[in-house]
């Protein structure tokens, strides 16, 4: 990718549902969908389910898997809440309640609920800064195994949320001026090329490298430290699940959305398959934290 390109979400907004391109592009209509870049040339828009008067109720399914998300979140709180002497008990519901909060936001970004077009800035402002921060608090969960600090101890815990919540502010406030042009320092955004540099590696890069270092540090602490191979079917399950997810959206989505004449998209899957990669984190982390492993 050539350094004119890159920061650009031209074309990942001409062809994904994308809750970053509220923010990065003016729609026509108030009543038409979110999250496409609706004045490109052969662009799908996706418009989902007509509810009258020129509305429509776009990505259904990803609204219905989102609160699926939400319910099973809850449930896998409740079943961390159980492992009492888990390691990383509380770092792991830290990753959990990112996720909510991710699952929440993304009912009013990418699903298509008709709301006033400033509302759904704020929550797309929101939800971009819960997945930049989610994606760190799951790193962290890396790190927490080798047991530098102990953890679930305050310092563990204040840690994380600390460093979590500068990163969510950070990028909530640079998400909130993109879009409402506060300053007017980003308003370069809403160029033919939707071009947001501090937005591409927060929203981009910082979740694709969280994730790398986190599989890294886990596969390190599995197969070196505690000597095992079976966790390592969870972890790999988590990681292609994931992959899945970003190709159903950035690659396949557009033609899904053409065939279906917008009546669906990649998002959908998009949403199931992190909600799925999401559950083999949590057998991951709860299969390596038995009390019958050995201790680092």
């Amino acid at each position: 990718m050539g350094s004119t390109q890159f920061g650009n979400f031209q074309n990942f907004c001409r062809d994904s549902t994308l809750p970053i391109c509220n923010i990065l592009i003016t729609r026509d209509n108030p009543n038409q969908p979110p999250g496409q870049a609706y004045r490109y040339e052969n662009a799908c828009v996706l418009r989902g389910i007509s509810i009258g008067n020129n509305r429509y109720l776009a990505n259904l399914g990803s609204i219905l898997i989102d609160g699926l998300a939400i319910l099973t979140t809850f449930f896998l709180l409740w079943r961390s809440q159980r492992k009492a002497a888990a390691v990383g008990r509380r770092e792991m519901q830290l990753f959990l309640l990112g996720f909510l909060v991710v699952s929440i936001c993304e009912i009013f970004t990418v699903g298509g609920f008709p709301l006033n077009d400033n509302i759904r800035r704020g929550f797309t402002a929101a939800h971009i800064a819960a997945i930049a921060a989610t994606f760190w608090i799951l790193l962290m969960n890396g790190v927490v195994g080798y047991q530098l600090i102990d953890d679930g101890t305050v310092l563990s815990v204040g840690l994380i949320v600390l460093s979590a919540a500068a990163i969510f502010i950070g990028t909530g406030y640079i998400a909130l001026d993109t879009a409402f042009s506060w300053t007017g320092y980003f308003d370069n955004s809403y160029d033919s090329d939707h071009r947001n540099i501090a937005l591409y590696v927060l929203y981009q890069l910082l979740p694709l490298v969280c994730v790398f270092v986190y599989f890294i540090l886990e596969a390190i602490l599995v197969v070196r430290v505690l000597g095992e191979r079976r966790p390592m079917l969870w972890l790999v399950a988590s990681a292609i699940l994931f992959a899945i997810a970003q190709i159903f959206n950035y690659v396949i989505s557009v033609h899904i959305c053409k065939p279906t004449n917008g009546a669906i998209d990649g998002c959908f899957f998009q949403s199931l398959f992190n909600l799925l990669s999401v559950i083999m984190v949590w057998i991951f982390w709860s299969s390596i934290t038995e009390d019958d492993w050995p201790t680092p």
